[in-house]
Formats: structure tokens, sequence, C-alpha cells
């Protein structure tokens, strides 16, 4: 089952969960703020997905703005991002869908019809 990282309130992921449920695809939703994936899961999914690190973060997000990560993460480790990411789900790009191998990070719809369904 996919597991769906969400922010409830935030307008992208009420679309992707719309399109999801339109599709009848099922999912659980989780929400990335209570329950930010730890450091061990980030490392599974991208070892599960083969992701770069560094999409998976929202770099249009006030938090990202506010570390100014703009002009640091490529000076940062893959453990210091990892760590970051772990920290604060507001930092990480959302929606976040992973299964096995496959991902996605935001919603655009096409990308959802050729992972998700």
């Amino acid at each position: 089952m996919i597991k769906f990282y969400q922010l409830p309130n935030c307008s992208t992921c009420r679309k992707a969960v719309k399109y999801l449920e339109t599709q009848g695809v099922s999912f659980e939703p989780i929400h990335i703020v209570e329950h930010t994936p730890t450091v061990s899961e980030f490392q599974k999914i991208i070892k599960d997905t083969n992701v770069d690190v560094d999409l998976l973060f929202n770099k249009q997000g006030t938090k990202f703005k506010e570390l100014n990560l703009k002009d640091t993460l490529a000076d940062k480790s893959i453990e210091e991002k990892l760590a970051l990411l772990a920290s604060d789900g507001m930092l990480v790009k959302r929606p976040l869908a992973v299964n096995g191998g496959k991902i996605t990070l935001g919603f655009k719809e096409e990308d959802y019809e050729a992972t998700w369904l």
C-alpha cells in the first residue's frame, strides 16, 4: 500500500488525495509533521527508489528558506541532509507518496497516472 505523507491543509496534498480516491487507489495517509519519517525510513526510501536526497526537500517552503538551505544544502553530507529531513516534516517535499520502489514527490496528475495507476 502507498504510504502517503501529507499535510492535511496543504492544497496540493488535497488535490493528490482527491485524485487517488477518484481513481480508486488505496493509500495510507500520514501527517508529515506529526509522523515525520525517521533517518532510517528516509534511508530505506532512498535505497528502494533511488531518489536523490536533495529532491526530498521542500525547496519552496518557509522552513527551507529560514534555514538558508538554498546556499548551504550542497555543502552538507548525506547524513546531515537526512537528519534535517527527519527533524522537521515541513522540510519534506509533499505530498511524498512511496510504495516499494515507486515514489512521487509533489503532485502532477501525469506522474500519478504513470506511477500509481
